[in-house]
């Protein structure tokens, strides 16, 4: 059975590329066609209608027809804006790198109606503001979990023992944690304190109303975001680009901010 000229799907705009003069490739992802790619002809002129409704971290209601090589859209409807993204660069990089990481990770044309929710969610969460470290970690873990690439945090990947109540080392090669006997026969390990070990089963495990109760200091929280980062550096075998623009951000704000302490 042929498959139908013209179609319509919710989509998150997660990538946009410039093609020609004025018109625009987009990586949509969708809850039940998975990671799509289509043109929006026109969309870069001023005048041009469908352009808000197809920004960068857009939730819309597309409509496509079927091209010979990437389909065309032909309309566009937002179902959500999610404009507090969109006026925070620091919002708008955390926003950035959960999208970048949905990209890398998904294969073209698979549907995976869960990773999409999860994308969703995460883009809603940091709209209404709290812990947008908590954001992204819960979104790294559940995303990993999703795409086949669950990190083992409950016992050594080495001997199998369950780990004890103190600090152990996790190996990106390995997918997961070592206890301290195994982990010395590996070269690339990252020492976690046990409070660390702690809040990541917790993310892991629980759904984000249970996990968002955890308090996590500045100290735990760069432990935290630095584990995730190797083992996600090590699954794509690259740097995540959005994360060096996040923490060139951060240091940005942090000088403007000791900048404005400073005594004259």
């Amino acid at each position: 059975m042929s498959k139908p000229r013209t179609y319509q799907t919710e989509a998150i705009i997660i990538k946009k590329t410039k093609l020609g003069e004025a018109d625009r490739i987009l990586t949509l992802y969708t809850p039940h066609l998975g990671k799509i790619q289509a043109v929006a002809k026109g969309v870069r002129r001023p005048r041009s209608k469908m352009s808000g409704h197809l920004e960068l971290l857009t939730h819309s209601l597309i409509s496509l027809a079927r091209g010979r090589n990437l389909d065309i859209v032909t309309g566009s409807q937002t179902i959500n804006s999610f404009l507090p993204l969109k006026s925070d660069l620091e919002l708008a990089s955390y926003a950035l790198y959960a999208t970048e990481l949905v990209n890398q990770f998904a294969a073209d044309d698979v549907e995976d109606y869960p990773v999409f929710q999860l994308l969703l969610e995460t883009l809603h969460r940091l709209s209404q503001g709290g812990d947008n470290e908590l954001v992204l970690r819960y979104f790294e873990l559940h995303l990993l979990d999703k795409v086949g690439y669950r990190p083992q945090l409950e016992q050594c990947v080495s001997c199998h023992s369950i780990l004890k109540d103190a600090t152990n080392s996790f190996c990106p090669s390995a997918g997961g944690m070592l206890c301290p006997t195994c982990s010395q026969s590996q070269p690339l390990t990252y020492p976690l304190s046990a409070e660390a070990q702690k809040v990541l089963r917790s993310l892991q495990n629980n759904d984000y109303d249970t996990a968002s109760k955890l308090k996590i200091n500045p100290e735990l929280a760069h432990q935290l975001e630095m584990v995730m980062r190797n083992y996600l550096r090590y699954l794509l075998e690259r740097e995540v680009k959005s994360a060096a623009w996040l923490d060139t951000l951060r240091e940005q704000t942090g000088q403007a901010a000791f900048s404005q302490t400073a005594p004259p």
